[in-house]
């Protein structure tokens, strides 16, 4: 998602490669090779990325393609662990496509453009239309348990990335001021999870797949879920302008060979869960989490309108800090490439269509398929009954939607219902306005009283 800026010396350094720096894209005139750059482990990014390489999609209409035009098309593909180094290999002229978070995006923009490699964002991977892909986690047995005990403490996050920006808007409506009142520590994401786990930093702020996966090793527990903004953020496709001018009809197979992972993704989530575990490293919970029937993250290639919009009060953050000037949002945004490649029809259908309704939803062990539930109760009743059969349950947050791990929500009671919350302070929140409820020890506790 959300990635570290490129730095005033890597600038530098880049500025006479992107002067010098041939097209990825260019061959011996029959051959033509296309550089893709993606981020295995920023799984909202697989319809661009892991899970699209797995299917062979895109290779596949290469070849379409290389039977109509004579041409004969390999893809190269190049794995990151950020998504700054995309956009500087792409501001070089040796990526041709790349997909990165909606901060880097903004980040891809403002250095392609200033180093004469402009960009344009072609489509969209995941969304989330709250922000619920970005958490502020703390240790598993920390007294923090509100954003405002932040104060003072130390917390990792990656600079410029969106977990930053959440964190950053977050600390403000708490009444906290990121610049001043807690020690920021600039870290990429494995970095953060070790430092936490280390106890050397109080907090971390990152992006998918980071917070689900430590809450389900148990090395955290959620303080903040970014959906509480209710500001969208997303994962996207960035192309270098010249190649997409170039070579349109090799962007649209790219695009057409999303669309079929796309499709995949939705129709089969758990084996697509399973496809991006095995090519990651990932627990497949953890992947299912994000990208699952209902996780946090919807997956279309449309450029919505709510999208864009969020895209530009993106920016103001990124000039706050010093990380851009500013950003022509509208220049960079360009969804002609991703509608020829779906088809007027289809590509309005995709732009009109909304995420699924939140449920809850258990996977039992050995099975390809999950099944889900209408309340959260009627999961922990089933779960009570099966529980060495179950390898994972989620449920959505009762405030904000959020899907999250069962046994790492917190539960409350209010009457016959059990009202699952990612953190303590929103179950604390409910409280205060639900004069007979009351907060459960625990899942074992919630479980019990499901099956009584």
């Amino acid at each position: 998602m959300k990635r570290t800026a490129i730095t005033a010396v890597t600038l530098a350094v880049l500025a006479p490669l992107a002067g010098c720096g041939g097209a990825a894209s260019a061959g011996d005139g029959s051959t033509v090779t296309v550089t893709v750059g993606y981020q295995s482990k920023t799984i909202n990014t697989v319809t661009a990325g892991t899970l699209l390489r797995s299917l062979g999609a895109f290779e596949r209409e290469l070849r379409t393609l290389g039977a109509e035009d004579g041409k004969t098309y390999k893809v190269k593909w190049e794995d990151y662990a950020t998504g700054a180094p995309i956009t500087a290999q792409m501001t070089a002229g040796k990526i041709d496509i790349g997909s990165m978070g909606d901060f880097p995006l903004l980040l891809n923009a403002a250095r392609g453009k200033q180093l004469g490699r402009p960009t344009k964002l072609v489509s969209v991977t995941g969304y989330n239309l709250r922000g619920g892909l970005n958490t502020v986690v703390t240790g598993p047995d920390s007294s923090i348990d509100d954003l405002r005990d932040l104060r003072g403490k130390k917390v990792s996050t990656s600079v410029g990335s969106a977990a930053d920006g959440t964190l950053v808007r977050a600390l403000q409506r708490a009444g906290i001021d990121p610049a001043h009142d807690i020690r920021k520590l600039n870290q990429q994401p494995a970095v953060g999870a070790s430092t936490l786990a280390a106890g050397s930093v109080d907090a971390l702020s990152q992006f998918v797949a980071w917070p689900g996966l430590l809450a389900h090793q148990g090395k955290a527990k959620a303080l903040y879920d970014g959906a509480e903004l209710n500001l969208p953020t997303f994962h996207g496709v960035t192309a270098r302008e010249d190649f997409a001018k170039e070579r349109p009809t090799v962007l649209e197979a790219f695009l057409k060979a999303q669309a079929t992972a796309t499709r995949y993704l939705n129709e089969h989530p758990a084996t697509a869960a399973e496809k991006v575990a095995r090519a990651t490293g990932l627990p497949a919970e953890a992947v299912y989490l994000y990208n699952g029937a209902h996780g946090i993250a919807t997956f279309d290639p449309s450029l919505k309108p709510r999208l864009v919009a969020a895209l530009k009060k993106d920016v103001p953050i990124l000039k706050s800090a010093k990380l851009v000037d500013g950003v022509d949002v509208d220049a960079f945004v360009d969804d002609r490439y991703v509608r020829r490649a779906l088809g007027s029809a289809a590509y309005a259908e995709q732009l009109s269509a909304g995420p699924p309704a939140g449920r809850s939803e258990v996977w039992a062990k050995g099975s390809s398929r999950t099944r889900s539930f209408t309340s959260p109760k009627d999961l922990l009743r089933h779960v009570a009954a099966h529980r060495s059969a179950v390898r994972a349950a989620y449920v959505p947050d009762a405030r904000t939607g959020t899907l999250w791990f069962a046994d790492r929500a917190v539960w409350v009671a209010d009457g016959l219902d059990l009202v699952p919350f990612i953190t303590a302070a929103s179950a604390r929140a409910y409280l205060a306005g639900h004069a007979d409820a009351t907060l459960l020890d625990s899942y074992v506790d919630a479980l019990r009283r499901a099956a009584a």
